[in-house]
């Protein structure tokens, strides 16, 4: 059964690991990572990724995305998101922070900042609007 509007966003907006799906236009499959994103419902969805990246390159060139963020405990649950890319910015350490801090321990937040800014080199947001979106709650299985 499909999530009501509300209860999709609402979903998109916790903290689950993303599946970020972008075209290849030299003839490979779509290039699909896990990411880490930030959603607030009725807004933007955002990710963060080294600007030098393969994904980077791909997103631009695209120009747009889908993310599927899912659970299966306590009910096999998904929603996808399909959209464009509105902006493309440099990536801020207190950006940075933020995401970190939606994912990880909070003593840890700090740790993994330091060393991403230093070892992933220069990074950027990319902004994307959700504009199609998929969802289902199944039930447990």
């Amino acid at each position: 059964m499909a999530l009501a509007p509300e209860e999709r966003t609402r979903f998109l907006a916790e903290p689950h690991i993303g599946a970020l799906s972008v075209a290849d236009a030299d003839g490979r499959a779509p290039l699909t990572v896990p990411i880490w994103y930030q959603y607030e419902p009725g807004g933007d969805l955002w990710v963060l990724t080294s600007a030098a990246s393969r994904k980077a390159d791909l997103i631009r060139a695209a120009g747009r995305v889908s993310l599927m963020a899912d659970v299966t405990e306590p009910t096999v649950r998904y929603v996808s998101v399909e959209g464009p890319v509105v902006a493309e910015e440099p990536a801020t350490k207190e950006q940075l922070t933020e995401m970190s801090a939606r994912y990880l321990p909070a003593d840890k937040v700090a740790g993994y900042v330091e060393w991403s800014w230093k070892e992933h080199g220069e990074q950027v947001v990319f902004r994307i609007r959700p504009q199609r979106w998929l969802s289902a709650d199944m039930g447990s299985v």
